[in-house]
């Protein structure tokens, strides 16, 4: 019997003794000491709404289905209860030692915030809890003498914890706490048959906890797999008032994207942190290139990088090294469906992975970053006669870049003290929308959305700037107002007057020129060489091979775009307002001396006046005073 649902096609929510709403302290819960602590180092003052409900009913055992927008610390609501369980169980003097505890995640990028998360909440325990990261990229044997070491709570893709329990690296026969963390993305990343592994080997009785920031119907699949009679938490109401995003949307021609980003930044209209959402890959570098132009720094971050060198991004970007992140969401754009067919695909594309089982539905590849050596292409006897080949069955060719199926950014990823998230390229579903915004206006914090919209008649208008999905903007957007509307939020149209932007537009055009698809395709080259120089696993291949690493550092040095070191000063004349006054920090700075040496000016002004003497003519020497009217050599 499928359980009722409220208009908005979602479970309705179960009375609990935790319906009302308590004033709770973390103190109340009655946590172990070396717990509060943390807590305390964490600078957690008191529980969000999802941590007040979600912990009182996890320490009573309860399954829980909790829905809390993101930014609410539902992290922290799953993994404080269960460190506070180990802690009891190991204080009882018949424990043994085990696994007790599985998280499952979508993407590598959040196994290893969830790993971080933990670890710091267990600082002040020492040895009592350990937590290991399944989806690091290591040797079988590691992960073997890891996993068999029983870790107290594992972090894992499903994909991944399904392969090693079918090796028999892993072992849940005592497990007490399975996690599944942004649940309802987990099941659409075409997880089925590792979800329908795992729940066949858990034990009965295991507490589950799905936490995710939507909770639509989908998730009855996981529900029926799991849970018994869970508890269900539907916060994403009580929190709206908590922390709140301003929407807005800017109708632009196809070109004009590019005018009113370089505007933006140039101009400091943003203040703050911000992420830029670009459809594609080649999208995400064309437009740093454009930037770039400008003076205008921005780090890049998408599937085809390696996930240490995502991760490293996403810690310079938080530290505050970078201002604009500029992001692709492949998966976002592509649909569930679409997900699931590039999972299938096999070897179609994925990341390079040596250690990755067939069961994951990624393929089995060289170790990352691995350097192409040269290899004959056949196989000759002495004599040069050449010898048959074994037959053997044709192989896929692979299509495309090598891209991490598991690879997303809308989702999970704590993006710190973002103010502004920028659609430069709209999403395609009303869903992808919510969570790209959902980066911003994090734990109570405002912030703002920006989305640029083509009109239909504007499309395929500008063919250098355009892109296929802009074609349904319009679409996409009228139900992305219905579904904010629904949540009581409001988009508001923002209007530039893009005359005032009209003495841009020729520096526009000379930017957009220089950005040209050979510039973009060596800028991710030279991106991928600079991974490579800086990857740990090639380290032993260049020290055995000197010769590989002596190339690689001496390629030709590529030229991502054609320099023009003008358009970075901004003339007064060009300024809406025609003044720099209310503008910081915007203008050329010269690398060189700008000053004028007051001594050697001094010097040159007497050698001028001196009688007889031969003035040699500077930089800024006036010519015409240094004029000999009777002739070379005649006095």
């Amino acid at each position: 019997m499928k359980r009722k649902l409220n208009e908005d096609d979602m479970p309705k929510e179960v009375p609990s003794t935790a319906a009302s709403k308590p004033n709770f302290t973390f103190d109340s819960f009655g946590l172990d000491a070396r717990v509060l602590r943390a807590i305390q180092k964490e600078k957690f003052s008191t529980p969000t709404l999802v941590q007040s409900r979600a912990i009182p009913l996890a320490l009573e055992g309860k399954d829980i289905l909790a829905r809390s927008k993101t930014g609410s610390g539902k992290t922290a609501a799953y993994l404080i209860p269960i460190i506070q369980s180990i802690l009891r169980r190991k204080s009882e003097p018949n424990y043994q030692k085990c696994t007790s505890s599985l998280i499952l995640v979508p993407t590598r990028e959040l196994a290893v915030q969830v790993t971080k998360t933990t670890e710091s909440l267990a600082v002040f325990c020492g040895q009592d809890i350990r937590v290991e990261n399944m989806t690091r990229k290591e040797d079988d044997k590691v992960q073997r003498a890891r996993l068999a070491d029983f870790p107290d709570i594992l972090v894992a893709t499903p994909g991944r914890a399904s392969a090693n329990l079918n090796n028999e690296a892993l072992s849940l026969r005592d497990l007490a706490h399975l996690v599944i963390d942004e649940a309802d993305l987990v099941l659409s990343y075409g997880y089925e048959d590792d979800l329908e592994n795992i729940a066949k080997t858990i034990p009965k009785g295991v507490q589950t906890l799905l936490m995710s920031a939507t909770l639509k119907t989908e998730l009855e699949t996981l529900k029926g797999l799991f849970c018994r009679d869970p508890v269900i938490l539907e916060l994403d109401k009580e929190e709206k008032d908590t922390g709140s995003v301003s929407q807005y949307v800017v109708r632009c021609a196809e070109d004009e994207k590019f005018l009113l980003i370089y505007a933006i930044f140039m101009l400091k209209l943003i203040k703050g942190k911000c992420i830029v959402f670009v459809g594609d890959i080649d999208r995400c570098y064309r437009l740093k290139l454009f930037l770039e132009q400008f003076g205008i720094r921005s780090c890049v971050l998408n599937s085809e990088l390696p996930v240490a060198s995502r991760l490293h991004i996403i810690e310079e970007f938080n530290k505050n090294v970078y201002e604009i992140i500029i992001a692709t969401d492949e998966n976002e754009v592509l649909g569930d469906e679409g997900r699931k067919k590039k999972r299938k695909g096999g070897d179609e594309e994925g990341e390079e992975d040596d250690q990755v089982n067939e069961k994951e539905n990624e393929p089995k590849q060289k170790p990352e970053n691995s350097v192409k050596l040269a290899a004959p292409t056949e196989d000759r006897v002495p004599n040069g006669t050449q010898t048959e080949k074994p037959s053997e069955p044709p192989k896929k060719k692979r299509k495309g870049s090598r891209r991490d199926t598991d690879y997303g950014v809308a989702r999970g990823i704590d993006f710190k003290n973002v103010a502004c998230v920028l659609n430069f390229d709209l999403p395609t579903t009303s869903k992808s929308y919510t969570h790209r915004i959902g980066r911003t206006a994090r734990a109570g914090k405002t912030g703002m959305a920006l989305s640029f919209v083509i009109p239909k008649e504007l499309y395929r208008k500008h063919k250098p700037t355009s892109f296929p999905t802009a074609e349904h903007d319009e679409d996409v957007l009228a139900k992305i107002i219905k579904h904010q509307e629904k949540k009581g939020h409001t988009v508001q149209p923002y209007h530039f007057n893009m005359k005032r932007l009209d003495g841009f537009r020729y520096r526009l055009a000379d930017a957009l020129r220089a950005v040209t698809r050979i510039a973009i395709r060596e800028a991710r080259v030279r991106e991928l060489r600079q991974e490579l120089l800086k990857s740990e696993k090639l380290k032993r291949h260049f020290e055995e091979n000197p010769s590989d690493l002596h190339h690689l550092r001496h390629d030709g040095e590529l030229r991502a775009a054609r320099v023009q070191p003008h358009l970075r000063h901004v003339p007064d004349y060009l300024l809406p307002n025609g003044s720099k006054k209310d503008i910081a920090d915007v203008g050329f700075v010269s690398i060189g001396k700008t000053s004028d040496n007051r001594i050697r000016k001094a010097r040159m002004h007497n050698k001028a006046h001196r009688k007889g003497h031969k003035v040699s003519v500077g930089r800024n020497a006036d010519p015409l005073k240094t004029f000999n009217a009777k002739g070379r050599g005649k006095k």
